[in-house]
């Protein structure tokens, strides 16, 4: 080989060395481009203060991204999205389950999230019979959002499971070897009360020191129960309570949708169905917060779902504790009233004198009966002669008065002809004020009975729908009084009425028709009523048979009770009660003697004059 062939393979080598260096070098460079990409992904994710974004499958799409990599390299990407072994680890945690439970509630926890994802209420049913599941484990959503050097969402790690027993849990979820976020669960014996426990153990050696509060979000489906899905649709919702305060408030009922966002305290939060609530409970209150709901069509296994987004502190320093406390139960007015948190106000009796009505009397008197009386629709019918009787000295002196106007008839007719002008409308006015005062006769005698009985008829038109003792229980053809009876199921829906025929509607509807034609020659003789006999006798019939439909049976029992005892009240005192003919005596009588004026006379006569007068200036 001579000296020229030699430098050329030293070249070419020289080439090659060269070349390999350089695409070795460009492929390094590519490595670290990137990797800072990828690290600035990694940021954007951690600095972002929606947890969503940290979601499992947001990084399940990250690592589809790098699919060509080894498995090592997989795991090394996952670890890389959190500032510890620790919780890249606890991020990739196998879910498992465990239990607590005792006489009242069987509840179901989750290690990922460490959070209550199922409840089981012992001793009810669904209206098909099943258990009664408050809710499952879809849409079940319980996250504690903190800042530590990194946005931390918990609800998507796998704590692990210190300690178990039949009534308490520990859960931990480790930072470091150092720190950890704890939570303990305990549920109390013979209650529907469960205690919970939020320590962050040296958490503040990443947290700031101003920063003393967490974000808690929870969001459940609550689940279907009952066999009238408008009726427990219209009882539903989302309830929350002020601190130092009686009252509670909600986001609306009959809506099929609402939100709020609380910028003040707030005690608790309820996520309330027709008969069974979940309650989320501050012991320490929460700052500030979003609520929402909104229902799912009805064919859905699903009622609402339901979310609360709050704002919480703690205490800071090395061991931080947060305390709170779940109800999962029945909305049986009594039994929240025991827990002494105002709970009780969730069940929708009313407000102010309605409300009153139904909390201190009728639940009383119900509660009562039941202690001697097995069969609740007895109860109902007990408890509607003892309100009739009750009212009966109004509903007598309404009688009265309208007998009365029917005597006074004739001279009504009498002023009515001599006065026929509408500029003599003043003129008689005065005449039969003056008839009326004569007789003794309250122009409002024959309402204004009628009108104290109404808060007793609305009180039970808010008491039926929402007693729990009426829940699931039968009587005659009726199985269950808390909802709609149906003697006849139709294969299609008709608007405002539904898809099947309530018999008990049916005879409301008939009570009320009947009970108006029996007052029929009433209203003719009394004409401030007079005016009403159409609407009573046939629009009010057909309104309630088309509204009644979709009524709790229990409700439309009563109404129908309500009118049938009060035909037989109105035949009994007009058989044995008034006697006309003795109130023209009396009438006759009253006329004949001076009879004092009363103010509103002499105001009407005044106005009178000063009419006139006014008349003939004008002429």
């Amino acid at each position: 080989m001579n000296k020229n062939s030699l430098l050329g393979f030293v070249l070419i080598g020289a080439i090659l060395i060269g070349f390999s260096w350089y695409n070795a070098r460009l492929a390094q460079n590519e490595e670290l481009l990137k990797a800072e990409e990828d690290s600035l992904k990694i940021t954007q994710l951690q600095e972002s203060s929606t947890p969503e974004k940290l979601s499992k499958e947001l990084q399940e799409s990250y690592l589809e991204q790098h699919s060509t990599t080894s498995t090592e390299s997989s795991v090394e990407l996952q670890s890389q999205l959190y500032s510890s072994e620790s919780l890249a680890s606890a991020s990739r945690a196998e879910e498992s389950f465990t239990r607590l439970e005792n006489s009242k509630i069987a509840v179901e926890f989750s290690n990922i999230g460490a959070k209550p994802i199922s409840v089981v209420i012992k001793d009810y049913s669904r209206f098909d019979g099943k258990e009664l599941k408050l809710f499952g484990e879809e849409g079940v959503n319980f996250n504690l959002q903190l800042f530590a050097g990194q946005t931390i969402s918990t609800s998507y790690f796998g704590f692990q499971l210190i300690s178990s027993s039949d009534s308490e849990l520990l859960y931990r979820l480790n930072i470091d070897s150092l720190s950890y976020i704890q939570y303990s669960y305990r549920l109390l014996p013979d209650s529907y009360l469960v205690d919970m426990d939020v320590t962050l153990v040296g958490m503040d050696r990443y947290t700031p020191r101003n920063q003393t509060a967490v974000d808690l979000e929870w969001e459940v489906d609550m689940a279907r129960q009952e066999r009238g899905y408008a009726n427990e649709k219209n009882y539903s919702t989302v309830v929350y309570n002020y601190p130092n305060s009686t009252s509670v408030n909600n986001l609306g009922l009959r809506k099929e949708s609402s939100s709020a966002n609380l910028k003040v305290k707030v005690n608790w939060v309820a996520f309330q169905q027709q008969f069974f609530s979940a309650i989320l409970i501050a012991k320490e209150h929460f700052n500030y917060g979003d609520l929402a709901f909104h229902f799912y069509p009805e064919g859905d296994a699903n009622l609402m779902h339901c979310s609360a987004k709050m704002n919480l502190n703690h205490s800071g320093g090395e061991s931080a504790n947060i305390p709170l406390q779940f109800y999962f139960g029945p909305n049986h007015f009594k039994t929240l009233k025991s827990y002494n948190q105002n709970f009780e106000k969730i069940v929708p009796l009313g407000g102010s004198l309605i409300g009153w009505i139904n909390r201190y009397i009728i639940i009383n008197v119900f509660d009562l009966l039941s202690r001697f009386i097995n069969s609740y629709g007895l109860i109902i019918l007990l408890l509607t002669l003892l309100i009739k009787l009750v009212i009966s000295p109004l509903t007598i002196k309404s009688y009265i008065s309208s007998a009365k106007m029917r005597v006074l008839k004739p001279e009504i007719d009498k002023i009515n002809a001599k006065y026929p002008k509408k500029d003599d409308a003043m003129k008689k006015q005065q005449e039969t004020m003056a008839l009326y005062n004569k007789a003794g006769v309250s122009m409002f005698g024959g309402c204004l009975p009628m009108l104290l009985q109404f808060p007793i008829l609305f009180a039970m038109f808010r008491f039926f729908p929402a007693s729990f003792e009426l829940r699931q229980e039968g009587f005659l053809w009726v199985k269950d009084l808390s909802t709609y009876d149906s003697i006849l199921d139709l294969p299609f829906s008709i608007p405002l009425y539904g898809s099947h025929v309530s018999l008990l509607a049916i005879l409301m509807a008939l009570s009320m028709f009947f009970y108006s034609r029996m007052n029929a020659q009433q209203m003719e003789g009394n004409p401030q009523m007079a005016g009403m006999k159409f609407m009573s006798l046939y629009f009010m019939p057909l309104f309630l048979l088309f509204l009644g439909n979709n009524f709790s049976s229990g409700l439309c029992y009563y109404y129908f009770l309500s009118n049938l005892i009060t035909m037989i009240q109105t035949w009994a005192i007009r058989r044995f009660v008034v006697d006309e003919e003795e109130i023209i005596k009396q009438l006759k009588s009253k006329s004949v003697a001076p009879k004092k004026r009363s103010k509103f006379q002499e105001r009407l006569d005044a106005a009178y004059k000063a009419q006139q007068e006014q008349l003939k200036q004008r002429k």
